[in-house]
C-alpha cells in the first residue's frame, strides 16, 4: 500500500512538472509571430495553393541540362490572396527533378510578391506540400510501435513527443532568447532523459541506474567535446545555417557552445537506448542467477555491451555518412588531397561530432554495467528504501 501511494504521488508530481514547464512555453510558441519572426524560413507571403489547370508542359534546355517544365494555374487556398488564380511555371527558370510532375489537384506552396511601384501581384513555385504523406507515415509508425511493443510502445511514443516538446519549446526558445546554448541544452537534455526514461520504463531500479549512467556519460561527452572542439580550433561556423543565425542575431550568439550543444543532443538518442539495454541485461542476468557476484555480473554485462556498442557506433557513423553522401560524392568527382579535405571546418565538425559521440557511448557501457551490477547484488540490503526505489525490473 505504501508503494502504491508513493507511485500515485510521483505520477501527480510528474504531471504537474509537465504542466508547469510545457504549457507556458506552448502559449508563447503558438502565439502570433511578429512580421520579423514570420520572415524566418518560408517568406511571410508564402501560401498553400492547389493546381487548377495545366496550361503547357514539355522540355526545355537550361545551360547544358535538358529537363521537363510545366506552366499551370493555381488557386490560392489561404492568406490575404485566398481564392485568387495565378499562373506559375515550374522548370523554366530553375533546375528541377524529372521524376516529379504536378497534376490537377496537387497541393503546393507558392510565394506571393507585390511590386510596390505598380502594385502588380505575382506568384512563384516554392515547394511541394508533403503534410499528408508525412502524416500517413507517422500513423503507420505509431501503429507498428504499439502493435509490436504494446504498452511500452505507447510509452515510447509519449517519450518521442516529450523530446520534441523539450527541444522546440524549451531548448530552442532558450537559445533564441540569448541564453547560453550549452547550459540550456544540458538542462533540457537532463529533463528529457529523466522524464522519457521514467515514462517509458517506469519507476524501477533499472531506470534509476540507466538515468545515472546517462548523466555520467553525457557529462563525459560534454567534457570531451569541449576539449577537442577547442583543440581543433572549431568556430561553430561549419554549418552554413549558422551564418543566417549570425545575421538574425547580429552575431551575438555563442556559436561554439551551440556546436557543443548539437553534439550532446546528437548523442542522446543512441545513449538512451544503450544505457537501458545494459541495465536491463544486468538485472535479467541477476534474476536468472542470484548467486552471481558483482564482478561476474560486470564481466557478463561487458560481453553483451561490447557487441551492442560495436553495432551502435557503426550505426552512428553510417548515419552521419548517409546524411553527408551528396557532399562525399561531390568530392569524389575531383582529384583532391583528402588530408586537406579532412581539415575543412565543416568536415572536421562531423568527425569531432561522430568520434566524441562514440567515445561517450564507450563510456556509457562500463559505467552503466558497473552501476547495475553493484545495485543488483546490493539491492537485498536496501531495506525500506525498496518501497521508494521500486522493483529491480518490470
Amino acid at each position: 500500500m505504501q508503494r502504491k501511494t508513493f507511485m500515485t504521488i510521483l505520477r501527480i508530481l510528474l504531471i504537474l512538472i509537465l504542466v508547469v514547464i510545457i504549457v507556458p512555453t506552448m502559449q508563447d510558441y503558438f502565439s502570433q509571430p511578429t512580421p520579423e519572426e514570420a520572415n524566418i524560413g518560408y517568406n511571410a507571403s508564402t501560401a498553400y495553393a492547389v493546381v487548377d489547370q495545366i496550361i503547357e508542359e514539355g522540355t526545355i534546355i537550361l545551360g547544358d541540362v535538358t529537363q521537363p517544365y510545366q506552366i499551370f494555374l493555381v488557386k490560392i487556398l489561404d492568406g490575404p490572396h485566398a481564392g485568387k488564380i495565378f499562373q506559375i511555371d515550374y522548370g523554366t527558370r530553375q533546375l528541377r527533378s524529372d521524376r516529379v510532375h504536378l497534376k490537377l489537384g496537387d497541393k503546393i506552396l507558392v510565394t506571393i510578391s507585390e511590386n510596390p511601384v505598380n502594385n502588380e501581384v505575382s506568384a512563384y513555385f516554392t515547394d511541394f506540400s508533403r503534410q499528408t504523406s508525412l502524416l500517413w507515415l507517422f500513423i503507420i509508425f505509431c501503429v507498428a510501435s504499439v502493435t509490436i511493443s504494446g504498452w511500452k510502445g505507447l510509452r515510447s511514443l509519449i517519450g518521442i513527443f516529450l523530446s520534441i516538446f523539450i527541444i522546440i519549446l524549451i531548448i530552442l526558445p532558450g537559445i533564441r532568447e540569448g541564453k547560453d546554448p550549452l547550459l540550456v541544452t544540458l538542462a533540457g537534455a537532463a529533463l528529457f532523459v529523466s522524464l522519457s526514461l521514467y515514462i517509458v520504463y517506469g519507476w524501477t531500479v533499472k531506470t534509476h541506474t540507466a538515468f545515472i549512467g546517462s548523466l555520467i556519460a553525457m557529462t563525459f561527452t560534454g567534457i570531451l567535446a569541449l576539449i577537442f572542439v577547442n583543440s581543433t580550433k572549431l568556430t561553430g561556423f561549419g554549418d552554413e545555417n549558422v551564418f543566417y543565425i549570425a545575421q538574425l542575431t547580429n552575431n551575438q550568439m555563442d556559436y561554439l557552445n551551440l556546436l557543443l550543444a548539437g553534439i550532446i543532443i546528437g548523442t542522446l538518442g543512441v545513449l538512451d537506448d544503450l544505457v537501458v539495454s545494459q541495465s536491463s541485461a544486468i538485472f535479467e542476468l541477476y534474476k536468472q542467477n542470484p548467486d552471481l557476484s558483482i564482478m561476474q555480473l560486470f564481466r557478463s554485462g561487458m560481453n553483451i555491451g561490447k557487441d551492442h556498442i560495436a553495432a551502435t557506433v557503426n550505426t552512428l557513423v553510417l548515419a552521419y555518412a548517409g546524411t553527408s553522401l551528396p557532399m562525399l560524392l561531390l568530392f569524389s568527382f575531383h582529384s583532391i588531397d583528402y588530408g586537406m579535405v579532412l581539415n575543412l571546418e565543416f568536415i572536421a565538425e562531423e568527425i569531432v561530432r561522430t568520434l566524441v559521440g562514440s567515445l561517450g557511448l564507450f563510456a556509457a557501457v562500463p559505467v552503466t554495467t558497473c552501476l547495475a551490477a553493484l545495485v543488483a547484488v546490493k539491492y537485498r540490503n536496501f531495506g525500506k528504501l525498496k518501497i521508494y526505489l521500486g522493483p529491480l525490473n518490470e
